[in-house]
């Protein structure tokens, strides 16, 4: 999840619509975005993105900045974190960095939550933290919380930090919710059967204000299938969830009380209203609108999900559920859900969506961004804004890792390059206040591994550019 890397084509400009307790929310223009990705003969394919040079909404030229990355000129960064320092708890700190967000606390301090997507299998899985609290004993992911003050002159500091959720598997995405809680995914199904001590496929709620571990509960409700992220809507407390399979669903989940996930709910999947098992992976149109409905999953924690990812998937499809392909990251913004197909449209090398919720019963869903190739946009996963009106984009691609910017206008440019290693950018995400940036490089995602994971904190003149 959650690669840096290539170049990407012009987009429409994003926008923060609102700070949801200090976590940063995207809220990209819909109109925007169509208006830029259209090529302006109305065809579906781009073939020249523009690119914000310094002065035009970019930072200039990437320079070492440290062993970890390149910036800009005038920038810098602190390294807040990394696999195997000694955490505040006495526990060393897990590996396989992935997804995160910035919550403000009550003191003026930031807390950032971060996944450990941990993929060692159950033979050298080990659990993290105190093994007495944890879901699964047997199990090395969970996430982990860091208590961060950044000074007047911009420096941020680790004030404590903790595990603060063990035990289970594969914590990829997730979501910010309006609550104050991150919501955790687990992208696997692997259970008992596998030797797991658990069943697993589920997401978890951690509180921005624990300061320990948390009692982990499994929101079963809200399905038992290959998670990635989620959105919430703030007003109605709905979240919205992203599947990371070729043959994937979009899912939203109604709670029965908004903002108490674990009292249950209803989940269901979207379906196209006249359009039986519509396929949106290849011949669509970038700007052209669907009616959206939604289908009930009887079942949303099927008992063979273990040995069939697709379990809860084949029960909206046998419905008429609409196909994505391989969908990642998710954001609320523009009084509706953004999320990506990292793999969908013609060229299998990515596509955005937009879904906008039209009273309790169905929406419209956009697509409104089809990557024609690999050069323009290379697999989409997740994506942050800044308070500035420009967006850092992350990329599932191979090769050497990059942040890109992106501006209003919809032009590209190179923020920072990963010069520690060749793993991934992930978990990129701005402090309440939005002066700064807040990035994981991933590393291994076994404990074996070499890979060294970091949790960096950059500063500079954000005012010089478009982020």
């Amino acid at each position: 999840m959650s690669r840096f890397s290539g170049p990407v084509g012009r987009r429409g400009f994003l926008r923060v619509s609102s700070t949801l307790t200090g976590a940063v929310l995207l809220a990209p223009s819909l109109q925007g975005l169509v208006a830029c990705a259209a090529a302006p003969d109305g065809a579906r394919r781009m073939t020249r993105p523009e690119i914000a040079r310094r002065g035009a909404g970019g930072y200039g030229l990437l320079r070492a900045a440290g062993p970890d990355l390149a910036l800009p000129a005038g920038f810098g960064y602190s390294v807040l974190s990394y696999n195997g320092k000694p955490m505040s708890d006495g526990s060393a700190t897990p590996g396989a960095f992935d997804g995160m967000a910035a919550f403000a606390l009550p003191n003026g301090n930031v807390r950032l939550i971060r996944n450990h997507e941990n993929r060692n299998p159950v033979a050298t899985s080990r659990v993290k933290g105190d093994a007495a609290r944890a879901y699964d004993p047997e199990a090395g992911g969970g996430t982990t919380s860091l208590e961060v003050r950044i000074d007047a002159g911009g420096s941020a500091t680790v004030v404590r930090d903790f595990v603060s959720l063990n035990g289970t598997i594969v914590n990829c995405a997730g979501g910010p919710t309006p609550w104050g809680t991150w919501l955790t995914c687990e992208e696997s199904t692997e259970g008992v059967a596998a030797g797991w001590g658990q069943e697993h496929g589920y997401i978890f709620e951690v509180a921005a204000s624990a300061e320990g571990l948390e009692v982990p509960v499994p929101l079963k409700a809200m399905g038992r299938f290959i998670h990635e992220a989620v959105a919430v809507d703030p007003e109605t407390g709905i979240v919205y969830e992203t599947e990371d399979r070729q043959l994937a669903g979009f899912y939203r989940f109604i709670p029965r009380e908004r903002g108490a996930l674990a009292s249950g709910g209803r989940l269901q999947m979207l379906a196209i209203e006249g359009k039986q098992n519509y396929d949106t992976a290849d011949g669509q149109q970038m700007g052209s609108t669907l009616p959206a409905i939604w289908v009930d999953i009887e079942d949303p924690d099927p008992r063979g999900a273990w040995g069939d990812t697709g379990a809860v998937f084949a029960q909206g499809f046998t419905r008429g559920g609409a196909r994505f392909s391989r969908l990642e990251g998710c954001w609320w913004g523009d009084g509706g859900v953004f999320f990506h197909a990292t793999n969908g449209g013609d060229a299998r090398v990515g596509q955005v969506w937009f879904y906008r919720p039209e009273g309790s019963d169905g929406g419209s869903l956009t697509l409104v961004f089809e990557s024609p190739s690999a050069a323009v946009l290379n697999y989409p996963d997740n994506i942050t804004v800044s308070p500035r009106g420009g967006v850092v984009i992350c990329e599932d691609g191979g090769g050497e890792q990059y942040l890109r910017g992106l501006t209003p206008e919809g032009r590209i440019f190179d923020f920072a390059k990963n010069t520690l290693n060749r793993t991934e950018f992930a978990g990129a995400c701005f402090s309440p206040d939005g002066r700064t940036l807040f990035v994981n490089i991933m590393g291994s995602t076994l404990d074996a591994g070499t890979e060294r994971g970091v949790t960096l904190a950059i500063r500079g003149p954000w005012e010089d550019g478009a982020l």
